[in-house]
């Protein structure tokens, strides 16, 4: 809990070796470098959640679909985080990005 509370203090006062920190890449697995609380699979889902609700590019999604399945994420997985940020981004995106992330999943959306 003092590890968590101190990196919000920091954060919080605009620190700027925690915040680059943050912002860096995603840490890789088995690296050492890890994901504050959570493990790698569950930390690429919920990047992929944000950046769906920011209706980031395809190619942004395409990347975190990519890491999430490198940490083990299945397919209902991925499209559970889109489920999961559905309540919070509203009906208009969430069907706007629905098909962003069917592409990057490698789903034909318009074939089916």
């Amino acid at each position: 809990m003092q590890r968590s509370e101190d990196l919000l203090r920091r954060l919080a006062l605009n620190d700027e070796k925690a915040v680059r920190i943050v912002l860096q890449d995603t840490p890789v697995p088995g690296s050492r470098r890890d994901c504050v609380g959570l493990d790698f699979k569950t930390h690429c889902l919920v990047r992929l959640g944000a950046l769906l609700s920011i209706d980031a590019a395809t190619d942004s999604c395409r990347l975190a679909v990519d890491l999430a399945r490198a940490a083990g994420a299945d397919d209902d997985e991925i499209v559970g985080a889109l489920v999961a940020v559905g309540p919070a981004i509203g009906f208009a995106r969430l069907v706007a990005v629905a098909p962003r992330l069917a592409l990057a999943i490698g789903y034909d959306v318009d074939d089916g």
